[in-house]
C-alpha cells in the first residue's frame, strides 16, 4: 500500500462525556480514512471508558491516538493514573461490569500495555484494517508497532 494516513491525537476530559466523545470522534475519523468503524469504535467505546472509570485523576486528562501501519490500525489511550494496570477479570454472572477488556480481547488482533512517563500508562490495541475503500488515500507507516505483549 502506499500514501499516509496522518495520526488522529485528541485529548478528551476523563468523564462518561469525554469517553462517548472518543467513540464518536474515532467513528468519524475512521470513516473519513475509509477504514471500518465497527470493530475499532467499540475498542474505543471500551478503552475511554476504563480511562474515564479507573484511570480518572481529577484535572488531567486522557488522550486518544489512532494511526495505521500497513494493514493494522494502532488504539493508543493514554491516562494519567499509570500505577493502576488493567487486566483481564472472570467477571460475574450477575455483574454489570468488568467486561471491557475481554470484549477488548476478542475484537483486537492483540492489545496491552505501555508505561509512559510517570504517571502515565498506555493501553492499546490493534485492529487489522485491510485496505481502504475506493477513492481514499492509501495506508503508509506512521510509527513503530507493538511495545508489550497481548495481554492474557
Amino acid at each position: 500500500m502506499n500514501g499516509n494516513i496522518d495520526d488522529y491525537s485528541v485529548r478528551l476530559s476523563p468523564t462518561p462525556r469525554g469517553a462517548r466523545l472518543a467513540r464518536l470522534l474515532t467513528e468519524q475519523q475512521l470513516r473519513s480514512w475509509g477504514l471500518p468503524v465497527e470493530s475499532a469504535t467499540q475498542i474505543v467505546a471500551e478503552l475511554a471508558a476504563n480511562a474515564a472509570t479507573h484511570g480518572r485523576v481529577p484535572g488531567r486528562d486522557f488522550q486518544l491516538q489512532l494511526y495505521v501501519v500497513a494493514d493494522m490500525l494502532r488504539i493508543e489511550v493514554t491516562d494519567t493514573y499509570g500505577d493502576r494496570l488493567p487486566h483481564l477479570n472472570e467477571p460475574s454472572l450477575d455483574g454489570e461490569s468488568g467486561r471491557g477488556l475481554i470484549l477488548v480481547e476478542a475484537l483486537a488482533h492483540r492489545w496491552g500495555v505501555s508505561p509512559g512517563r510517570p504517571p502515565r500508562k498506555t493501553v492499546w490495541a490493534e485492529v487489522r484494517v485491510g485496505r481502504p475503500e475506493p477513492g481514499f488515500p492509501g495506508v503508509g507507516a506512521t510509527g513503530g508497532l507493538p511495545r508489550a505483549k497481548k495481554q492474557g
